[in-house]
This record gives C-alpha cells, sequence and structure tokens, in this order.
C-alpha cells in the first residue's frame, strides 16, 4: 500500500484552531528510520491538508531540540523508547503543548509489554501464558523449567522494544536460552511467553471505535521487522477472512484492551488466534507506524478514510479539554 495524496482539505477556521504544528519524528530508539518514514508521510499529509505543519527530528536531547521551533501542538510520529513511553509525552506536558495519540501514563504501561500483560490478566482479557526474567542468576534449568511448564515453542522478547525488535521464536531449549541472551541485548527485563499458532490479526483503533480487522500472513516465521518494513511478500487480508461474528468478537476485544490499558484517540492491537478460534491480545500500540507499508492507514483505507483525513482526525483530538478528550 502506497500513501497516495487526495483532495482532502481541512477549513480555514479548523487550520486555524490547529495553528502551528510540529511533527515530531527520528528519535535515539532503534525504531529511528521507521519514524522518520512515519514522520515524513504525515508530515506531508498534513501539509497537502492544508495544515501548517513542521517536523522536528529529535536527535539528542528532546528539549533542546523542540526548544528550537515555536509550535502550538504536537503530532507524535515517534517509536520505541523515548516516544511512545510516555517520555516525550511528560515534556509536552510541562511546555504545556497539546499531543497527539495516549498521555504519560497509558505509553508508558503499553510500552512495557509484561506490565501490560499483567494488567490484561487482572481485567479478565485473554494473553498467552508467560514469564519474566530480569538477567539476575538465570541458569540453564531455570529455561527447562519455563520450557516445561509453558510448552514450546516460545515467543521471547524484550519487554519494551516496538516493531518485533529483538524477538525471536524458540522450538528448544538451547534456542531458549539463545533467543534469550539476543532479546536481553536490548532489554534486562525479557518477556517469554507460550507461542500461539495460527493466524494473526491487527486491529486499528480510532476515536474508541475498531476500524476493519486486517489479516496477516508472512513466510518468515512470524510478523518481524522486516516483514512489517521492509518485506514484499508479506500479506494482508481485508476483509479480514474472519466471519462476521468473529471480526466482531476481535474488534470489541481489541477496543477492551485499548480502553483498559487507559489509551487515547488511536491506536493498534496485535492479536493471535489459535487452532480453536480463541483470539490472544499480544500488544497495544500507541503510536503506530504511518509508513507505507503500515496497517493503520490501511485499515482508514478500507473504510473509507484517506490517509490526510486520518491523520487529521488524529490530530483534532488535541483540540479537545483534557475532560473532553476521547478515551479508547
Amino acid at each position: 500500500m502506497s500513501v497516495v495524496s487526495s483532495n482532502y482539505r481541512v477549513s480555514p477556521e479548523l487550520a486555524q484552531k490547529l495553528g502551528k504544528v510540529a511533527v515530531l519524528l527520528g528519535g535515539n530508539s532503534a525504531e529511528r528510520e521507521v519514524s522518520l518514514n512515519s514522520g515524513s508521510a504525515v508530515l506531508n499529509a498534513l501539509l497537502n491538508a492544508g495544515v501548517d505543519a513542521q517536523a522536528i527530528d529529535i536527535k539528542g536531547n528532546p528539549l533542546d531540540c523542540i526548544k528550537r521551533v515555536e509550535f502550538d501542538r504536537a503530532f507524535i510520529a515517534l517509536h520505541g523508547r523515548g516516544g511512545e513511553d510516555g517520555t516525550i509525552q511528560g515534556l509536552l506536558e510541562c511546555l504545556n503543548k497539546p499531543y497527539t495519540g495516549s498521555g504519560i501514563m497509558a505509553s508508558a504501561l503499553a510500552m512495557d509489554k509484561l506490565r501490560t500483560k499483567q494488567l490484561w490478566q487482572g481485567v479478565g482479557l485473554p494473553t498467552p501464558p508467560f514469564v519474566s526474567l530480569d538477567g539476575a542468576g538465570v541458569e540453564t534449568h531455570y529455561f527447562e523449567s519455563i520450557a516445561e511448564r509453558l510448552g514450546l515453542p516460545l515467543s521471547v522478547k524484550p519487554a519494551r522494544e516496538g516493531s518485533s525488535i529483538g524477538i525471536k521464536k524458540a522450538t528448544s531449549v538451547d534456542e531458549l536460552v539463545q533467543a534469550y541472551n539476543e532479546a536481553a541485548e536490548f532489554d534486562a527485563q525479557v518477556l517469554i511467553e507460550k507461542w500461539v499458532e495460527g493466524p494473526e490479526f491487527t486491529v486499528a483503533v480510532l476515536d474508541g471505535k475498531a476500524l476493519p480487522v486486517i489479516g496477516l500472513s508472512t513466510d518468515h516465521v512470524f510478523y518481524d521487522y522486516d516483514a512489517k518494513y521492509l518485506a514484499d511478500d508479506t500479506h494482508y487480508y481485508l476483509p479480514s477472512g474472519l466471519d462476521a461474528d468473529k471480526e466482531q468478537e476481535i474488534s470489541k476485544l481489541s477496543e477492551l484492551a485499548c480502553e483498559s490499558v487507559g489509551c487515547k484517540g488511536w491506536a493498534r492491537v496485535d492479536v493471535m488466534q489459535d487452532d480453536a478460534g480463541e483470539f490472544w491480545l499480544l500488544e497495544v500500540n500507541t503510536a503506530p507506524g504511518m509508513t507505507d507499508h503500515s496497517l493503520v492507514p490501511m485499515a482508514a483505507k478500507h473504510a473509507g478514510i484517506t490517509f490526510e483525513e486520518l491523520v487529521v482526525r488524529i490530530l483534532e483530538d488535541t483540540l479537545k479539554t483534557p475532560n473532553e478528550s476521547s478515551s479508547l
């Protein structure tokens, strides 16, 4: 899917209300290149829609970068640490600058896959069984007990990275040890969860309502970084291939997943379906990708929402007061 310009334009009144918009992109995380692409697409869409927008590359000290430019509100197109984890959100709140997406707490919570899963367990939402390791005193026999408890294969991932960075599938104890060591290079907190065999889906949630569900398939072991951003052989299914009841079920589940975390404005939920047809929540993304391979624009397009309209709708949420802002 390519991001194609449309004839969508904001009214002069809305353009005036939005004022000067800063698109925050780049950042210092492992997802910097993805963010640069997302931010460029968002910036072009806002300019095409008649919004006064400019880019700020957050490289190095975020405060130094932001202080160089005068702006009224921010569109956060940052991914990963420093962009999705509540850090930039806190800085913008200190500067009294409205910004897109979730607030400090929801952003920090969603970035931490372990805490998100613990929350979902607490409110009774389905997520694969898991254990977490923090690198302290981990011995080989412990991996054997994990494999026995959860069963192989297992998914191993850094607890606080995005874009499938550092994620591996382990089909043996030896692979589990190796996958853990590799994940620990990205984050001291490593999440090991039961591998769900079956189709993968992603659900974009905009203003509290799920957009059309997207089914995913890839020749890779799973929907990894290359499949998300680089490969041309990843398959996207719109319609998703689910029947109407299952489509409604996964949509409602995704809305509840976002609501429980406290997401605001927009988000994207990743879900697996097992052989029995049951859905399992993997994670929620509070600043999803907006590249030409990204899924939120794809779902919006299927719902009749152009890319320009999508970014403006996300941005418009910043005009609401905290008490009026849409909570997912």
